[in-house]
């Protein structure tokens, strides 16, 4: 038996969901009414019971993001919004929280959330054991520890492919609470990371004015999903719920093709869902919102990843400038630029700046920009006025289930049978008196019609009569009978849905580790209940319920200021120069933060300013 992978695509709401249905995924999250890590995405039960109905018509399922930590006065709410989620449909829920599997909650599937750090295969398995079905991996994992973890266990395993990338460990990003008590864990990241920072050395001098020292690039995955497949991942996940709806149905329309290239010529695997997908514009993931890209740490640690000029999206490489021409500029590749699109580039001082081209003379680009831009500038467009247009037509991406109707004549009458490209059937019957017709072409008229499947989600691939005469049949009988049939086969397919359940039972398989620190966010009862039950001996509380001003370590991160800076004793040794003086401080404001650099597991930690640490000396390697 083949083997399913799937495209997981974000839904901010019903609309964004179903446009990524159409646009090729296996699979959607969404954020309910609560307790989702993103609290600007929620949705009613209605709206979600409506995207339930639609997905599961391709076979497609829908998950529910439950992932923030839960305070003891939310696990009844919660309790009772899951078994909600549970009678609509819903297929599965991603979770952070292990209150969840204290809970007496319906056989819903649940999904451990990247924020439940599953970095190691002990880990990985522990959760699967436990009850989970499938983890989505930390997006720090380099391939072979993706193919460690899939050894150890046969639980499903996610990643992300594409979108925005958190810099810190997921789950383990404490900046929002320290500078504003605001909580990523409770679903309100304040996006500290993308801030303009000074970085400042031990002696106090300023090695850079400004930039945006933790802001990364955005990840691309797509020339890796045969490398991840045979690595043991089945479901490639793009992130963005927050995202536009172009952001969204680009990023689907070129995963779907990139997988389903590696499908055609693979017969271990197949798509996870019903339905082949027409587009009406090439998808190009660069041409939607990205602050350049990087495969992060899949391949080990090789480049740099920082996007320090700016947070924003730099959009699509077009050329150099050439010239300046009176008001205009000759940029290389200008034929690939239209009125109204948006320019990004670094100005003389190296700063992110950006321009809007009023009008194309000539091959000579005007844009709305009050300074001179030198020859030699890199032009990236971030805002391409006639792509956009294009994805946003409902036409631009369309799914079609391929069905086989058939009509043929019995004793009282006539009956239409369709069956679709998963087998199943629906017939209508049409009793009559028959005639002959007079016109020698009926049964070319017939099939015709029976071909205009028009605005439903059915395409007609073949079309078969078995009469023993030239029957007559009324064109409006025709129509009647194709849309009656196609409604039933509709209905049947959601029907006949088969969702996959699970009932949680209590395990006492003991824990990896015996000593929580704050990092495992324990914030409730039951939580704590869970970890005892497994073993655990000492239990710290989470970030959020004993924060310490000033002197708290905010953040654990693979990516690393000193390796940016080309000052990293591990892999840099031979061109580093002269080392730095530590502690290295981040200043925003009167925000300070200072880095303390673990070099053995190749991790940064950011602290607060007041607090104490020694600085490591770089490990002999």
């Amino acid at each position: 038996m083949k083997k399913k992978v799937e495209i997981l695509a974000p839904a901010k709401n019903l609309a964004q969901g179903i446009m990524a249905i159409n646009s090729g995924a296996d699979a959607l999250y969404i954020g309910a009414e609560a307790f989702g890590a993103r609290s600007n995405a929620t949705n009613s039960l209605e709206d979600i019971a409506e995207l339930v109905r639609y997905a599961h018509l391709f076979k497609a399922q829908v998950f529910v993001v439950i992932n923030t930590i839960l305070y003891d006065k939310e696990l009844e709410e919660c309790r009772e919004l899951i078994h909600q989620l549970y009678r609509i449909g819903v297929d599965a829920l991603i979770v952070q929280d292990m209150a969840l599997l204290e809970m007496d909650l319906p056989p819903i599937v649940l999904h451990a959330s990247t924020q439940a750090n599953n970095r190691d295969p002990k880990h990985v398995k522990f959760l699967a054991d436990a009850g989970m079905k499938r983890v989505v991996l930390a997006r720090e994992l380099n391939l072979d520890q993706v193919r460690e973890i899939h050894e150890a266990t046969d639980v499903e395993l996610e990643f992300f492919v594409s979108g925005a990338l958190c810099v810190s460990f997921s789950g383990n990003c404490y900046m929002s609470v320290a500078n504003g008590e605001r909580s990523a864990n409770r679903g309100s990241c304040a996006q500290n990371c993308r801030l303009p920072y000074q970085l400042v050395d031990g002696n106090g001098e300023i090695l850079i004015h400004t930039s945006h020292l933790l802001s990364i690039k955005d990840l691309d995955l797509s020339d890796h999903l045969p490398n991840l497949i045979e690595a043991g991942v089945t479901s490639f996940k793009i992130e963005g719920r927050l995202k536009d709806a172009v952001y969204v149905k680009n990023n689907v329309s070129y995963l779907r093709q990139k997988l389903d290239a590696f499908l055609e010529t693979n017969d271990q695997f197949t798509k996870a869902s019903s339905g082949k997908i027409h587009y009406n514009f090439e998808p190009q993931m660069d041409r939607s919102f990205n602050r350049g890209y990087t495969d992060y740490f899949l391949n080990k640690r090789k480049e740099r990843i920082g996007s320090w000029e700016t947070p924003k999206s730099q959009g699509q490489y077009i050329g150099k400038v050439v010239e300046a021409i009176g008001k205009g500029y000759r940029i290389e590749n200008s034929e690939l630029l239209n009125n109204g699109d948006g320019l990004y580039f670094l100005n003389e001082n190296d700063e992110a700046d950006g321009a809007q081209i009023n009008v194309i003379l000539n091959q000579t680009v005007i844009l709305n920009h009050p300074k001179s831009i030198k020859p030699g500038t890199l032009i990236y467009r971030n805002s391409d006025a006639e792509f956009i247009r294009l994805v946003e037509r409902d036409d631009s991406a369309i799914r079609k289930i391929g069905v086989n109707l058939h009509l043929q004549e019995t004793s009282t009458g006539f009956q239409l049978e369709a069956i679709d490209e998963d087998g199943h059937k629906a017939i209508v019957l049409y009793p009559a008196s028959k005639e002959i017709s007079e016109k020698p072409d009926m049964e070319a008229n017939i099939k015709k019609n029976l071909a205009k499947t028009g605005n439903t989600p059915f395409t007609a691939e073949e079309i078969s009569l078995s009469f023993t005469e030239n029957w007559f049949l009324p064109i409006s009988k025709i129509n009647e009978l194709r849309r009656d049939v196609l409604e039933q086969l509709m209905d049947i397919r959601i029907r006949d849905y088969q969702r996959k359940e699970c009932k949680i039972e209590k395990t006492n398989h003991p824990y990896p580790v015996d000593k929580l620190d704050f990092t495992y966010n324990v914030s409730n009862k039951l939580a704590r209940n869970f970890y005892e039950r497994h073993g655990v001996t000492e239990i710290e509380k989470a970030f959020e319920l004993q924060w310490d001003p000033g002197k708290s370590r905010v953040m654990t991160t693979k990516y690393c200021v000193k390796y940016e800076l080309g000052k990293c004793a591990r892999f840099q040794r031979e061109t580093m120069g002269e080392k730095l003086k530590e502690p290295l401080t981040l200043k925003h404001g009167e925000v300070e933060y200072k880095l303390k650099f673990n070099c053995k597991p190749c991790e940064m930690e950011i602290w607060e300013k007041d607090a104490e640490f020694e600085v490591d000396e770089d490990w002999d390697f």
